[in-house]
């Protein structure tokens, strides 16, 4: 049997401790602990890795506190377009959408996609036609927004520049244990089941004022998700752009399998140096073959959480909780 484990993660950034307030600080604890808890439930049940990150990331899109689903970012232009991304370890099948608008649970439209269509990955108006054509209600646009989300555009507009959804120095605006003007605000989750099977998936609404059409790591496989089960799972947060540049989630998969170096290794080398020398930021989270679980980031903090089945589950946000 197989050592079963889940990870999560809601986004990387810099910290506000400053500006934060010790309820706000809890919430988003006490969410990440029951969405590790409800993926845990499922592998204790024998439920597949790829059940369990599939209902992960959909918890995690109908949580506002993250950017993915209900709460994602607004564009440049004031809309909503949302990436996905779901991969089995088991088979090394795919699905994906990007740039949707009037999806409720994309990670839900990425695994109609793995199951049901010869191709990867749907974009706009094609995935939302496919996802309506496999039963997912659609909903309009403006189900994603929040007051939060739409101030946070204006402070964008108003400074001219995009942001990463979870990243910047502490704001009197948030009290946020990480700054929300400068987070990167992709969701994730890997696991291993009970039969030895990995799967991984990531969701993500983007960047706060990224121009309409762009589409970062998050729906791209190798770059911001990957799973095999010869190696490992990868879900990644951060700035999509260097992720894709350096195909970050494969790539911890190919110095496992071809350098023979250790998760802790390989994960540390993405995101500790590959990553960092193109002056990216962000993290991820990992599982090995063998249930190890690497949780690294080069940002200050990271939403994140695990658990072994029988296991205590453990969230933290910053480096050292």
């Amino acid at each position: 049997m197989a050592k079963a484990v889940i990870a999560i993660h809601g986004g990387a950034g810099a910290i506000t401790r400053a500006a934060m307030s010790a309820e706000k600080e809890q919430h988003y604890r006490q969410q990440l602990s029951a969405i590790v808890t409800a993926g845990q439930q499922i592998l204790a049940a024998g439920g597949s890795a790829l059940d369990a990150v599939t209902e992960a990331v959909r918890l995690l899109e109908e949580c506002p506190l993250f950017n993915a689903g209900k709460g994602a970012v607004f564009t440049h232009q004031g809309t909503h377009e949302l990436d996905a991304s779901i991969m089995d370890g088991r088979t090394l099948d795919v699905g994906a959408v990007a740039g949707v608008s009037h999806i409720r649970n994309p990670i839900l439209a990425a695994r109609k996609v793995l199951e049901n269509s010869p191709h990867v990955l749907f974009i706009g108006a094609g995935a939302e036609a496919f996802a309506a054509a496999q039963g997912l209600a659609p909903v309009e646009a403006d189900f994603f927004s929040t007051p939060e989300r739409w101030e946070q555009l204006q402070r964008a507009l108003h400074s001219q520049q995009m942001v990463l959804d979870h990243d910047g120095e502490a704001n009197s605006h948030s009290d946020d244990p990480l700054d929300p003007d400068r987070k990167f605000g992709t969701v994730g989750a890997v696991a291993l089941d009970l039969q030895g099977n990995l799967a991984a998936a990531t969701s993500t609404g983007g960047m706060t004022n990224k121009q309409a059409g762009r589409v970062g790591d998050s729906p791209l496989v190798g770059a911001g998700c990957y799973a095999s089960n010869d190696t490992v799972a990868v879900s990644c947060t951060g700035t999509g752009e260097v992720f894709i540049r350096t195909l970050a989630a494969y790539d911890v998969a190919a110095q496992m399998h071809y350098a023979g170096r250790s998760l802790q290794q390989a994960t540390a080398n993405v995101i500790h140096d590959k990553v960092q020398e193109l002056e990216g930021s962000g993290g991820l989270i990992a599982i090995d073959a063998a249930g190890n679980v690497a949780l690294p980031f080069n940002s200050e903090g990271m939403y994140r959480g695990f658990a072994y089945v029988d296991g205590d589950v453990e969230v933290a946000i910053y480096r050292d909780s």
